[in-house]
């Protein structure tokens, strides 16, 4: 169990304070849990003391009472040397790799080699296998898990997985889910690695803003560049980003060409297209590296997209909007008191990237429902007319995007929609999920499908109110014609 504390950062990571008495001998545990039972069987009361057991082990720790064995933990490269008074009982019982090491050792001292970032928290690790617990902050999450895996503490390393699953989010100066994205992908670790990757592709656009964006590696950069589900303000931010990180880290021209071929040029406005190709120094240098793609950039803003489908594949990347938080692509939806009534809601979004159609709008209608019914179990009428209520207790919330009217103008034209959700985590508002659904059906099937908004402290809430950003990404199609 993972809870925070000292303002958010550090946190307890729990996996039970009684593990001497638990690992200690499994028939005596299962004698020990039917007696209980049977006492609680009989009426009796459960005197639990097991607090103060722990605090008697922290207590023989740091005493050093009857040890049997001095833990020299040497840090790499250095004449550091910490001494650590332990008890072999102890350390064997949590660890089978204390438990070979004591066995093959000549004599009460065990030589520990271990880097500067885990010797520097070596004393916690300790004390972790006395006590159970364990503080944590951020910028120690790694080198506790090193130590965890590396003298196979399993409770150990699983509760750290968790917590730095549950604190991406955390304030930090330097950033830490990079690194902590570099960690996961060293060990193998794809469960945490998928988090972090999620993490910085939802919230990139405060990410880009961090310290943190100059740290991604090179190969981060490039599998970020080929989502199309970043969430960001829009395709110009992105470049620019990516300007700032390749004056910070100068790649080798390889690497430059890669990311460039990866922006979505038809996704910027001809304007700022114009614009970059006078003043961006880092256009200038490699414009022939890019330039069939503005050319195509350029012919995708000029000519209608009808005209531009008969000749060229307009499924290609290069036209395909990722999710895009400026005005002309949808709108923020404040809901207060989301489980109180029905809402709706109207906006408006571009027709589509291209400049042919940038002064074409269309509206949308948002129906949003906190407690829709299948139709299988909605009201019925009898005989007589007379409608049978249905108990809505076993709704869920519904939210519905369709377009107001319809236009020829949509021709060779779909439009997915995405809803994102926004949450307070660690006291930053952060993306919480993403529901995507298409033109052919009005709206997503799982959409807060496992949330609980009857709790004022639900995680999908902020201050009660349900914050959402409905996403338009108009997407053109090929049509079936012969090339000419």
């Amino acid at each position: 169990m993972v809870r925070s504390c000292e303002q958010g950062i550090p946190a307890r990571v729990c996996v039970g304070t009684l593990l001497l008495l638990i690992h200690f001998h499994s028939a005596t545990v299962t004698g020990a849990a039917l007696k209980q039972e049977a006492a609680l069987d009989n009426g009796a009361t459960v005197l639990n003391h097991s607090m103060s057991l722990v605090q008697r082990m922290e207590t023989l720790l740091a005493m050093g009472n009857s040890s049997d064995v001095t833990l020299r933990v040497q840090t790499v490269n250095t004449d550091e040397v910490k001494v650590i008074q332990a008890h072999s009982l102890v350390l064997t019982m949590q660890s089978d790799v204390f438990e070979e090491m004591l066995l093959l050792r000549n004599n009460s001292a065990v030589i520990l080699r271990e880097t500067p970032d885990c010797a520097a928290v070596f004393d916690k690790f300790v004390r972790y296998l006395y006590c159970g617990d364990i503080s944590v902050r951020l910028d120690q999450a790694i080198s506790l898990h090193k130590l965890a895996s590396k003298y196979h503490v399993w409770g150990l390393q699983q509760g750290l997985t968790q917590y730095m699953t549950q604190h991406l989010s955390s304030e930090s100066p330097t950033g830490h889910v990079v690194g902590w994205y570099n960690y996961a992908l060293q060990i193998g670790d794809m469960a945490l690695r998928d988090s972090c990757l999620q993490y910085l592709s939802w919230n990139l656009s405060s990410v880009l803003q961090s310290g943190e964006w100059g740290s991604i590696s090179e190969d981060l950069l490039l599998s970020l560049l080929q989502r199309s589900d970043l969430i960001l303000q829009s395709e110009l931010e992105l470049f620019e980003a990516l300007e700032a990180w390749i004056s910070l880290n100068q790649p080798v021209s390889v690497t430059v060409e890669s990311a460039l071929r990866s922006v979505r040029y038809g996704m910027i406005p001809p304007q700022h297209l114009f614009r970059l190709q006078k003043q961006s120094p880092l256009m200038l240098k490699y414009y022939e590296s890019i330039r069939d793609l503005l050319y195509l950039a350029f012919q995708f803003h000029s000519a209608s997209p009808i005209q531009l489908a008969k000749y060229f594949d307009v499924n290609c990347s290069i036209f395909t909007p990722r999710n895009y938080l400026s005005s002309s692509w949808g709108s923020p939806w404040v809901i207060n008191n989301p489980t109180r009534d029905d809402r709706s809601f109207s906006f408006q979004t571009q027709l589509g990237p291209s400049g042919h159609d940038s002064n074409k709008r269309v509206t949308w209608n948002a129906l949003f429902s906190p407690r829709w019914l299948p139709l299988s179990a909605r009201s019925t009428y009898t005989e007589l007319g007379a409608m049978q209520p249905t108990r809505t207790d076993g709704g869920r919330p519904r939210i519905i995007v369709t377009p107001a009217t319809s236009s020829p103008d949509f021709a060779g034209v779909s439009f997915q929609k995405t809803v994102i959700v926004m949450a307070r985590q660690q006291g930053k508002v952060v993306v919480r999920h993403v529901y995507n659904f298409h033109q052919s059906t009005e709206e997503a099937g799982d959409f807060l499908v496992d949330a609980d908004l009857q709790r004022r402290s639900s995680e999908y809430l902020i201050d009660s109110s349900l914050y959402l950003h409905i996403v338009i990404k108009p997407l053109y199609h090929t049509l079936l014609v012969a090339r000419k």
